[in-house]
C-alpha cells in the first residue's frame, strides 16, 4: 500500500478538485505523527510526489475504502455508451472489475450519479461511484 504523507494529500486533493475530479475520502487510516522524511506523515526527502489525471474527456470514479485502486471510463468508452468493464486495479496490487451496462455507462457520460460494486477479491469488494458531486441519490447497478 502507498504511504501518502498529509501534505502530498492536501497537494494531490487539490490538483484534482482545480481539474474538476471529485476526491471521496472513506475508510481513512493511519494514526498522528507530523514528523518528517519517508515516514509517511512529512514531506518526503527522497523521490518526486507524482499526480496521474485521468485523460481528457475520461471519467474516474470514487472508490470507496480505496486503497490504490483507480476506476476509469475512457472518453472512446463514454462516447461509445456501450457495455464496459472496468479493471481497477490501479496500485493496489490486486484486480477488482466493475461491469457496466451501457444505459449506465449513458448515465454517466449525461453527468448522472452512477454506482456499482466490484467484483470480490481478498475477501473484499469496493463500491465506485461516478459522478459523486452530484447531490441526487446514485443509480445503482
Amino acid at each position: 500500500m502507498r504511504k501518502v504523507s498529509r501534505r502530498q494529500f492536501t497537494q494531490e486533493a487539490s490538483l484534482a478538485f482545480l481539474a474538476g475530479v471529485s476526491v471521496t475520502v472513506a475508510a481513512c487510516g493511519g494514526g498522528g505523527g507530523g514528523g518528517g522524511g519517508d515516514d509517511g506523515y512529512g514531506p518526503p526527502t527522497s523521490g518526486t510526489p507524482t499526480t496521474t489525471l485521468p485523460p481528457a474527456g475520461s471519467e474516474e470514479g470514487a472508490v470507496a475504502a480505496n486503497h490504490g485502486h483507480v476506476a476509469t471510463i475512457t472518453a472512446a468508452e463514454l462516447a461509445a455508451g456501450g457495455a464496459v468493464t472496468v479493471n481497477i486495479a490501479g496500485s493496489a496490487g490486486h484486480p477488482h472489475v466493475v461491469e457496466l451496462p451501457a444505459q449506465a455507462v449513458q448515465q454517466i457520460r449525461d453527468g448522472r450519479k452512477v454506482e456499482k460494486q466490484s467484483t470480490m477479491t481478498d475477501a473484499h469488494t469496493h463500491v465506485v461511484t461516478f459522478n459523486p458531486e452530484r447531490p441526487e441519490e446514485p443509480e445503482r447497478y
